[in-house]
């Protein structure tokens, strides 16, 4: 409940401080207007050479797209900015200032910055996720839905912990920055499914940097293709990853001596 108070309060206080600068906005829907487009072209075109992709189909590939924007869009509202102003705080001895407040540490600084505009790309994805159900008239019931929202939660936990571990290497490392681009290059593979991939990327991005279970299987669970066995391992995976991240964090926390010392 706690957690949720601060989500509200720092998500207000990023309303305000981005309300000053609208034009970002806009500026950010037309960025991400441009990549959603860029991202369909490629999908035209290869869709003008064959009529299916590793088994998937066009309006199921566009389903994909449409959450791959999703979480790159949830990812950037606040973890990310988050996470990195956390790093930058262990440098410069403001984190110190965070031990001193009664809220969890790890709660406070995946909630401290909030970027606004960055809905931008929630909203786009989105809308071409709900067009390609609706153009292709998919069978989305209870069942799917449910099935989707769940492999959805699943990949936030799982992307969340990851960022949590790599952001905890700061710790450790004074230059961790470099490190979090391991992330953003392998997330661009996230737009297409992860099954076209040979096996050795394909393990990479289920086991090591979770983009498979971040955008294929929900795009799997609303098409209908997500089986049981693989939400049931989404969820057991989600679990083991929070709470190593949880467990690294506390490790941090007892290695940090404060930028006094």
């Amino acid at each position: 409940m706690n957690a949720l108070r601060l989500l509200v309060v720092y998500f207000r206080i990023g309303l305000l401080g981005e309300a000053q600068y609208r034009v970002n906005f806009l500026f950010q829907l037309f960025e991400t207007g441009l990549g959603m487009a860029s991202v369909l072209a490629a999908i035209w075109v290869v869709f003008s050479q064959t009529d299916t992709l590793g088994g998937w189909k066009p309006a199921e590939l566009t389903a994909l797209i449409g959450i791959y924007f999703i979480v790159l869009g949830s990812i950037n509202v606040m973890v990310a900015p988050s996470l990195q102003k956390f790093m930058e705080d262990i440098v410069t001895g403001n984190f110190d200032y965070t031990l001193t407040k009664p809220a969890d540490a790890q709660v406070l600084v995946s909630l401290s910055e909030v970027r606004i505009w960055r809905l931008a790309d929630v909203l786009l994805g989105a809308v071409a996720l709900v067009v390609s159900i609706v153009r292709e008239s998919m069978v989305v019931g209870w069942v799917e839905g449910g099935k989707f929202l769940l492999a959805l939660l699943a990949g936030a936990v799982m992307v969340y912990s990851f960022w949590i571990v790599l952001a905890t290497l700061a710790f450790w490392f004074i230059r961790v920055e470099n490190i979090l681009q391991i992330f953003w290059a392998m997330y661009t593979a996230g737009r297409w499914p992860v099954g076209i991939y040979p096996g050795w990327l394909k393990w990479t991005l289920t086991l090591v940097v979770p983009v498979a279970f971040a955008v294929t299987v929900p795009a799997e669970a609303v098409s209908g293709r997500a089986s049981g066995t693989s939400l049931l391992g989404a969820l057991g995976l989600a679990c083991v990853l929070f709470a190593f991240s949880r467990w690294f964090w506390r490790v941090g926390i007892r290695k940090y001596a404060g930028a006094s010392s």
